[in-house]
């Protein structure tokens, strides 16, 4: 492994709801999370290891989305990478069951691997000026 950890922190928690919009509501009039008019909540924190502005995203799914495919689990974890491609190449060569799936545009570059128990792992590595930090 490198000098630094291959992840530096969460960048969304995901999962599918019934009705997102109402459970968002829900979650904004009681626990202020959300409420920006999209569905789900930023946080804006910095990174420990370089001081740089970051952030995690908090949004619910549609219960019927296929974004989580080909995992089954209600829920998505994206982790922060530094290094996206350099990443994915470590974990094909230990045996991880990595995805085809990539993914390039203004947020950055998205792979993703499933865990042991088919959960999938959206790897982000953010754009050098990051959406949605401050």
């Amino acid at each position: 492994m490198a000098d630094r950890p291959r992840v530096h922190g969460i960048g969304g928690v995901f999962f599918k709801a019934d009705d997102p919009d109402a459970l968002a509501k829900w979650y904004a009039d009681h626990l202020d999370v959300g409420g920006e008019g999209w569905g789900g909540h930023i946080f804006n924190w910095k990174r420990a290891d370089t001081g740089d502005d970051a952030m995690t995203v908090w949004s619910p799914f549609k219960a019927s989305t296929e974004y989580f495919l080909p995992s089954e689990k209600a829920y998505m974890v994206n982790l922060r990478v530094d290094d996206l491609d350099g990443t994915l190449k470590a974990l094909r060569s230990e045996g991880c069951n990595v995805l085809e799936r990539y993914e390039s545009n203004e947020q950055g570059k998205f792979g993703y691997v499933l865990d042991p128990e088919g959960g999938l792992v959206e790897l982000w590595e953010p754009p050098a000026a990051e959406p949605g930090a401050p």
